[in-house]
């Protein structure tokens, strides 16, 4: 390796800002601030939420009953002449 090149490694705190867990990786920075965690994510936890999916789902239901499900209409056929 050439020396001077490289950037500075070294232990840092990596800090959630929602939950506020913190732990330590090594990186070139410093510090690092990450909006959720592993403590925090909902995948992790096991507490998804399918609110959105659900309320899509609700309303394609309702489109789907006021639509009115209409017979075919069979095509008149003439007698046929011998």
């Amino acid at each position: 390796m050439k020396k001077g090149i490289h950037p500075e490694y070294h232990k840092c705190t990596v800090t959630c800002i929602s939950c506020g867990a913190t732990f330590e990786t090594g990186s070139t920075l410093k510090e690092i601030k990450v909006e959720t965690c592993s403590n925090c994510h909902p995948f992790y936890t096991g507490k998804q939420r399918n609110a959105i999916a659900d309320g899509r789902i609700d309303k394609f239901n309702k489109r789907l009953a006021k639509v009115e499900v209409k017979p075919e209409a069979k095509p008149e056929v003439a007698p046929v002449k011998k």
